[in-house]
C-alpha cells in the first residue's frame, strides 16, 4: 500500500523551515531549495505543498499569526475565571512578543512586515492576522466594560478604538526592542502603564449594575 502523507503536517512542517530560515536571511533570501533542505524533505515534497516561493511565503505568514493568535486563546481559555484586566494583560505581553523566548518569532514576523510593505500579496494575510488579534481585544474590553458601575458623565469607550491602540502599542514596543531602543524590561513597564490608564478609564465607564 503507497504511504499516506498528511499534508498538512508537512505543510506546517515546511512553514516552520520557512521561519527559520527567514530570521537567518529575510523572506527574499528563502529558496524552495534551501527549505527542502531545512525541513528534510525533498524539493519535490516542498513543491507538491506548494506551487511557488510566493505560495509558500504566504502559508508561513498565516502559520505565524494564527500561532500567535492561538496561543492568545490558549492563554486565556487556561484561566477562565481571570479579571478582565488579567485577561487584557495576558493577551498584550503575548502579542508583543517581548519575552526572550519569543525573540525569534518577533524577529520573523518583523522581517514579514517589512517585506509586506513593498508585497500586496504579504500584506494580505498579515492584515487579516492584526484584524484577528484587534478583534480578540474588543472582545475583552467590551467584556470589561459590561459590568460594574461608572461615574456621573463618563464618556463610554470606544472598544475598537481602544483595541486599536493596545495592539499599534504592543506591536510598536516589538519593533523598539528589537532594534535595542528599549529593553524588553522597560516595553514591559510602557505595556504596563498603558493597561493600567486602560483599567482606569474601563472602571469609569462601565454601566451601573440594576438594582
Amino acid at each position: 500500500m503507497p504511504k499516506q502523507v498528511d499534508y498538512e503536517s508537512r505543510r506546517r512542517r515546511i512553514a516552520e523551515a520557512v521561519c527559520l530560515l527567514a530570521d537567518e536571511h529575510g523572506p527574499e533570501g528563502v529558496s524552495m531549495r534551501d527549505v527542502a533542505a531545512r525541513a528534510q524533505v525533498s524539493l519535490g515534497a516542498v513543491q507538491r505543498c506548494f506551487r511557488s516561493k510566493g505560495e509558500m511565503l504566504l502559508f508561513a505568514v498565516d502559520h505565524v499569526g494564527d500561532r500567535i493568535t492561538e496561543r492568545v486563546r490558549t492563554r486565556l481559555a487556561a484561566s477562565p475565571a481571570q479579571s478582565a484586566a488579567a485577561a487584557l494583560g495576558h493577551a498584550a505581553d503575548e502579542i508583543a512578543l517581548l519575552r526572550e523566548e519569543r525573540r525569534a518569532e518577533a524577529r520573523i514576523w518583523l522581517a514579514f512586515v517589512a517585506q509586506a510593505a513593498v508585497s500586496e500579496p504579504l500584506a494580505g494575510p498579515l492584515r487579516t492576522s492584526y484584524a484577528a488579534l484587534q478583534n480578540l481585544l474588543v472582545r475583552l474590553i467590551t467584556e470589561a466594560t459590561e459590568s460594574g458601575s461608572a461615574d456621573e458623565g463618563a464618556t463610554p469607550l470606544n472598544p475598537e478604538h481602544e483595541a486599536c491602540t493596545l495592539l499599534a502599542l504592543a506591536d510598536g514596543l516589538t519593533t523598539h526592542v528589537l532594534i535595542g531602543r528599549l529593553t524588553a524590561e522597560e516595553a514591559e513597564e510602557v505595556l504596563h502603564a498603558h493597561l493600567v490608564g486602560l483599567w482606569e478609564r474601563l472602571r469609569s465607564t462601565r454601566p451601573r449594575k440594576a438594582v
